[in-house]
C-alpha cells in the first residue's frame, strides 16, 4: 500500500517568494489498484509522481510504501523496494542494446531472446527489428518510450508509475499499450499509477485523482469521477484527449 501524507513541495520564485507546487497532498493507494492521475497542465501531477520515485525531494510530509517510510530514500533504494518510473522523455544509452537493457531491468543475465521479444511485443514494437538495436539517437522518441515501458514490465515491480505513457506513440502502439495495462491489472500483481489525459486510459482506472493548483481537487472511484471529467470536458476543459498523440 502507498500512503502519502501532507506532502508539500515548494520552490523559490524569481522575486524570492515561495511557490507551492504541491500543497498538503494526502493520498492512499491500495495494493494492486489502477489509479490514473489527471488534471490541467502545471497542476502538480508530474511533481507528485517524481516525489514518489525519489526524483524530487518534498519539503514537507511523508511517503510510505508497504509500511516502509521512503520519504528520505534515494531512487536506487526505492527501486530495490519494487518501485519503477516511466519518464515523459526517457534517456538514451549509446552502446547499450535493447536486449541488454531488458536483461538489466529483469535482473537476469539469462533473459532469453524470446522473453525479451515478448516484452517488446506488449508495447507495440516488432521485436525482431529492435531486440539487437542500440538505445541511441537512431531511435525516435516514441520508440525509446516504448522500450522504456518494456523494461518496466521486465522488472515486474510492485509499483509501476507511468508519466503520460501515450506521449509520442502512434495509434496502433497506443492500442497495444492499453491492452498491456489492462492485462497487468487483470493479474492483480502490481499497483499502477498512470498520469494521463487520455480517455481510454482513464477509463481503465479503478480510481481517478484530479490534481490542480498543487492540490487534490477530486478523488474517487472511476464510476463517480469519470462522468465529472466528461462533463468538464464538454464544458470546455482541455486537459483530456481522446486518442494518442
Amino acid at each position: 500500500m502507498l500512503e502519502i501524507r501532507n506532502l508539500c513541495y515548494q520552490v523559490e520564485g524569481e522575486a524570492g517568494e515561495e511557490l507551492g507546487i504541491l500543497n498538503d497532498v494526502s493520498l492512499t493507494v491500495e495494493d494492486n489498484q489502477f489509479v490514473v492521475i489527471t488534471g490541467p497542465n502545471g497542476g502538480g501531477k508530474t511533481t507528485l509522481a517524481k516525489t514518489i520515485m525519489g526524483l524530487v525531494k518534498p519539503t514537507g510530509g511523508s511517503i510510505t510504501w508497504n509500511g516502509t517510510d521512503i520519504t528520505d530514500l534515494d531512487i536506487t533504494s526505492r527501486a530495490r523496494l519494487g518501485i519503477s518510473y516511466g519518464f515523459q522523455q526517457p534517456p538514451r544509452f549509446k552502446g547499450l542494446r535493447v536486449k541488454d537493457l531488458l536483461a538489466l531491468a529483469a535482473g537476469s543475465e539469462k533473459l532469453t531472446r524470446e522473453e525479451g521479444c515478448q516484452y517488446l511485443t506488449k508495447v507495440g514494437l516488432c521485436a525482431h527489428d529492435y531486440i539487437d538495436r542500440e538505445v541511441d539517437a537512431s531511435l525516435s522518441g516514441g520508440e525509446v518510450k516504448r522500450i522504456e515501458i518494456a523494461t518496466i514490465l521486465a522488472r515486474k515491480s510492485g509499483l509501476m508509475i507511468f508519466d503520460e505513457p501515450e506521449a509520442g506513440i502512434d495509434l496502433w502502439s497506443f492500442a497495444k499499450l492499453t491492452e498491456t495495462f489492462r492485462a497487468i491489472h487483470a493479474k492483480r500483481q502490481a499497483t499502477l499509477i498512470v498520469i494521463s489525459h487520455q480517455e481510454r486510459i482513464i477509463n481503465l482506472a479503478d480510481e481517478i485523482v484530479m490534481i490542480g493548483d498543487g492540490k487534490i481537487q477530486k478523488h474517487g472511484p472511476k464510476e463517480e469521477i469519470f462522468p465529472q471529467i466528461l462533463a468538464n470536458t464538454t464544458a470546455g476543459c482541455s486537459y483530456m484527449t481522446e486518442g494518442a498523440n
